[in-house]
């Protein structure tokens, strides 16, 4: 299957101010939240484990849309960019932990082209080094926490426990759908819900740091479920147009949305009999179907989180931002360096 293109020159356009403004906002959270991590590797003696949080933190880790979505929700009901970056260093650390975690459960060796740490260097030093930061991640979430009113604080603690709890409790349903050929679509999109719950979690908190109303944080914290969700389903798509990524996915995980779409009509006691190579030789055209229908729910999802931010007082760049990953097709290497700027 070929990539295509994007529509115009105004693909390409938004794409390139969307990078511009996630460097400007995300980047000085980012370079904190290494220095945060390197800060500590300097008390650890295991020579692997050390290697392993710079290899992370340093080379591999490029997290520029946690950041800059915590700014741009603070912003947008009229509150200070800069009063989230404490809480953008904690959860980018927290984030990264629970990344890696990820790539050790769906035992991904590399992802956006990149060898994960779990690739590099196995699955246990892989996980202490996501325990790693995690500790991390919550002593950070602390020191940020005891800045703000008590009240506040306490809200904010109690979202990151509750949608990074749903988070978990996805990503193990997820599990469950592994080897699977009879997913109904349904069945998958209820699940990639749950799994938007970190992206909420992250608009809220923004939200909160603004002093939203109870109005406006609820829109905003739909604005990221929706957001959330368009980002899963994208890497979706991006995962159908991999012949070895779709291969390791039905061996290892469990099918992208684009194959669930493409073989939901298929006979449940022939789908048992699909192997992966019949799927990538024999279902092309299905693929592509899938494909297309996957790009029109990310039109509606696109359009249902616009009408939840339009009365905001500044949503331009929550616009901005859910135009540019809402249209990516991952054709060009400026395509590639959005989907570094925004992990999964």
């Amino acid at each position: 299957m070929r990539r295509k293109n994007l529509p115009s020159n105004e693909g390409e356009d938004s794409v390139e101010e969307f990078l511009r403004f996630f460097e400007l906002r995300g980047k000085r959270p980012l370079e904190m939240a290494r220095q945060a991590v390197l800060n500590e590797t300097s008390t650890i003696e295991s020579v692997k484990v050390r290697e392993a949080l710079r290899y992370f933190i340093v080379d591999y880790w490029q997290d520029l849309a946690r950041p800059t979505l915590l700014s741009i929700c603070c912003e947008a009901v009229g509150g200070i960019p800069r009063l989230t970056v404490p809480f953008a260093v904690s959860l980018s650390v927290l984030s990264g932990g629970i990344d890696i975690h990820d790539d050790i459960i769906d035992e991904s060796k590399r992802k956006h082209g990149r060898v994960t740490v779990y690739g590099r260097y196995g699955k246990e030093i892989a996980l202490l080094t996501a325990d790693a930061l995690l500790f991390k991640g919550f002593a950070l979430l602390h020191e940020a926490l005891a800045k703000v009113a008590a009240a506040k604080a306490q809200k904010i603690m109690e979202t990151a426990k509750c949608l990074f709890y749903e988070l978990g409790d996805a990503e193990a349903l997820e599990l469950e759908l592994r080897g699977r050929r009879n997913i109904i679509p349904e069945e998958y999109l209820r699940i990639i819900k749950k799994k938007a719950a970190d992206v909420e979690a992250h608009a809220r908190i923004g939200a909160l740091l603004g002093n939203a109303t109870t109005a406006e944080e609820e829109n905003l914290a739909t604005y990221g479920r929706l957001l959330g969700m368009i980002i899963i389903i994208r890497d979706d798509i991006v995962d159908s147009l991999d012949t070895q990524e779709v291969r390791r996915r039905l061996e290892k995980e469990h099918m992208s949305l684009p194959l669930v779409y493409a073989l939901k009509e298929k006979r449940e006691e022939d789908l048992f009999k699909i192997s992966p190579n019949i799927i990538l030789k024999d279902f092309r055209k299905d693929i592509e179907k899938g494909i297309k229908q996957s790009h029109n729910l990310l039109k509606k999802l696109a359009n249902k989180a616009l009408f939840h931010i339009k009365n905001l007082k500044t949503p331009r760049n929550l616009e901005m931002t859910l135009k540019a990953l809402s249209t990516l097709t991952v054709n060009s290497e400026q395509d590639k360096e959005v989907l570094d700027s925004v992990p999964p």
